[in-house]
């Protein structure tokens, strides 16, 4: 398995990240073959968050009754706070921050907790608030590196004035057909519906300060739109990405998770099966690398599609 740098923590981690988010719709077992696959493989990081599953904390508590203390050790434990389950409210004040990092810690069925990422922006955050939280659990032992998801460049820095530890990752939508952080550098000085700057040039800001960016749902368009592995939907795309998996003696899963590899922002790609064959296949997109004129295919394909699942402009 392909390693990479984790922003500044020193810490090399493998280019697949295995995301927990559905680990709810398979029995325990399989739940646990899936954890020994990823390990098998290299992969010793699991992502999590307070919300998922049906009810909060759910999918943290399956993992945790499936772990050892010798698994704890091998593993890599990410996990997301601030998010109230199925009202709509974000919440980023320390008395939250803190209650949620125990519940996990406790769900989880360990002492300790790699990562902490905040869980989407919350537009009432008071930094000064968070940096006392993650003061307290970096202190204790309780977590040992922090992070975002889906921030961007100033919501960022405003954080990084306060805090006292630096933001190790950010977590953003990425795949072929959600090419938006990328796309935006590519149409910079022109009239295309990509060259708006949304996000503050999240990709270059994150490459800048050494913030690891993980890329989420990486084989979805929209949000949550499905998969673009659909030939009725996708022609093109697919038979290009077909073609280039035999090209390489891959597979298609193979082809879509080395187009992200391939960006030399060193992106760690999280994956969301609970299939071993399907969490295999992405592995094996660290055992070849695309070429310029294969990512540039692709990505305008992909590019096409995205823009079509955006709403009408006006």
């Amino acid at each position: 398995m392909k390693l990479i740098p984790f922003g500044a923590s020193g810490l090399s981690v493998p280019a697949i990240a295995a995301g927990c988010m559905r680990i709810n719709a398979v029995t325990k077992k399989e739940a646990g073959r899936l954890i020994h696959t990823a390990l098998d493989a290299g992969v010793n990081f699991f992502d999590h968050a307070a919300v998922y599953g049906k009810e909060a904390g759910e999918c943290e508590s399956i993992f945790g009754s499936l772990l050892t203390p010798s698994l704890r050790e091998q593993m890599i434990l990410q996990t997301k706070c601030g998010i109230h389950k199925n009202t709509g409210v974000y919440d980023f004040s320390k008395e939250h921050i803190l209650k949620s990092a125990e519940d996990s810690l406790r769900r989880l069925h360990t002492d300790y907790l790699d990562v902490l990422l905040l869980h989407r922006p919350d537009a009432l955050m008071e930094p000064e608030e968070i940096a006392e939280a993650f003061d307290r659990l970096h202190r204790s032992g309780k977590v040992r590196f922090f992070g975002v998801s889906n921030q961007n460049t100033m919501q960022m820095a405003l954080l990084e004035k306060y805090l006292r530890q630096p933001l190790i990752t950010n977590q953003l939508q990425v795949s072929i057909a959600h090419p938006a952080i990328i796309a935006q550098g590519m149409n910079v000085n022109t009239m295309k519906p990509y060259a708006p700057d949304r996000d503050g040039g999240v990709l270059n800001y994150c490459r800048l300060k050494d913030i690891t960016i993980q890329a989420w749902s990486p084989f979805q368009y929209g949000f949550f739109g499905g998969v673009f592995f659909d030939r009725e939907r996708f022609p093109k795309l697919n038979e290009a990405i077909d073609r280039i998996a035999e090209t390489h003696h891959t597979s298609n899963t193979a082809v879509a998770t080395a187009w992200i590899l391939r960006h030399p922002a060193q992106m760690q790609v999280i994956s969301g099966t609970m299939k071993p064959e399907r969490f295999l296949a992405m592995c094996q997109a660290t055992d070849f690398v695309l070429s310029r004129e294969e990512w540039y295919e692709l990505y305008y394909l992909g590019a096409e599609i995205y823009e079509a699942s955006q709403p009408p402009r006006p």
